[in-house]
């Protein structure tokens, strides 16, 4: 079998893509409800603002701790078995949420739901680039939407429940029946698809270490992320304070930039699909994403401040698949260590996400000029990485 071709019999891969993305969808949908209800579950656990942000990051930080070894794990015993486990203890958290009356246990719990998808997240680069090839951006991009989605759901439907208990069962029952299809369709490989030899666990990680190109799109999706986060968690503070804007209006101006998210993280693998190098339009992406987050500041309330943060959502979004998916392409990681890759990536991002969001914040304050601009250049400064790494479109040339 071509090792970068797929029979097209393998329709497969779709159930396998649909039910990752429908995982993924469920994970930011149960991750943002604490978002969406806050109001109540604040005064219930009887916490403060900065404990409301450490349970909404929750989730996310246990990825840094266990992105790398869920990688070199699924290249040794395959991503089914690392991540099934991952599913049964995330939905025991989930459901935990129900008994979690004060902020400890509710950190706990949340830790505990947030570790399915640690070790998912890790593994998609391997699960896709051994399904689907040469389309791997196209798999990556589907994946990169379906958070919008689960986001966007997640603060459309929370007020439609009668409590925060039937929210918290609705969204636990979810991820159990997703589980339960994980276990029964989702396959490591396709048939007559050739297993790599298995080897040391520890070689996984030095393999991947010694990856310089590797290491390169970590660290840009680092800077990418908390310029992304820093740009989404202080833009209806600004539009408010900023500009005199409505709370309820400053919500529905900022959550635009969703719906560009989106938009973008679906089409950009379809345009560089046409396009015989694709770093020209990704470094283009990152221009244009930069002007938009800075313009922001000086763009007058309305309908021209939404098309300017769809705009700066579609474009901003539009390297995440593209970047992610190159990786299981270089030489030297190719599917056999696309897990132990996929995991320092997600490490990687993760933790200079969080940094570079604090260091931004220290540095500007409540400057939403001077927070906007770092921002844009952080984003557009993301352009020289993506010029040092080969084409996405010939990353084995």
């Amino acid at each position: 079998m071509d090792e970068r071709k797929l029979p097209a019999l393998s329709s497969y891969r779709w159930v396998i893509l649909g039910i990752i993305a429908l995982m993924d969808m469920i994970s930011n949908y149960t991750q943002f409800q604490i978002s969406a209800l806050a109001t109540q579950i604040m005064p219930a656990l009887h916490i403060s603002p900065a404990q409301f942000s450490s349970l909404l990051m929750a989730p996310m930080l246990v990825a840094v701790f266990l992105s790398i070894p869920s990688g070199m794990l699924a290249d040794k015993f395959g991503a089914k078995k690392i991540v099934t486990i991952g599913c049964i203890v995330s939905v025991i958290g989930a459901y935990g949420r129900l008994f979690a009356h004060n902020f400890i246990t509710m950190m706990l719990m949340l830790m505990m739901f947030g570790i399915y998808m640690a070790l998912l997240n890790a593994n998609t680069i391997k699960i896709f680039s051994t399904w689907f090839k040469q389309d791997t951006n196209v798999a990556m991009g589907i994946f990169f939407a379906s958070a919008s989605v689960g986001i966007t759901l997640s603060q459309l439907t929370s007020s439609l429940f009668a409590s925060v208990s039937a929210a918290y069962i609705f969204s636990s029952t979810v991820l159990l029946i997703l589980t339960v299809l994980w276990i029964i369709f989702v396959k490591d490989t396709p048939k007559g698809e050739p297993v790599p030899k298995s080897e040391p666990v520890t070689k996984y990680l030095r393999v991947v270490i010694k990856s310089k190109k590797t290491w390169l799109v970590g660290i840009s999706g680092g800077i990418g992320s908390a310029a992304t986060m820093s740009f989404t968690g202080i833009l209806p503070q600004a539009l408010i304070n900023g500009k005199g804007i409505a709370i309820a209006s400053a919500g529905a101006i900022a959550s635009v930039a969703t719906i560009g998210s989106l938009i973008g993280s679906l089409v950009a693998p379809a345009v560089t699909h046409h396009l015989n190098r694709a770093k020209p339009y990704m470094v283009l992406t990152r221009i244009v994403a930069g002007i938009s987050i800075f313009a922001t500041w000086f763009t007058p309330a309305g309908s021209l401040m939404m098309a300017n943060l769809v705009i700066g959502g579609l474009f901003g979004a539009a390297n995440g698949p593209l970047m992610q998916g190159m990786v299981a392409e270089f030489p030297e990681i190719g599917p056999k260590y696309a897990g132990s890759a996929g995991g320092l990536v997600g490490t990687v991002q993760l933790l200079m996400s969080y940094v570079l969001t604090v260091v931004i914040s220290a540095i500007a304050g409540q400057n939403y000029l001077v927070t906007f601009a770092i921002q844009a250049i952080l984003t557009a400064s993301t352009m020289i990485l993506i010029m040092i790494l080969p084409d996405a479109n010939h990353v084995r040339d």
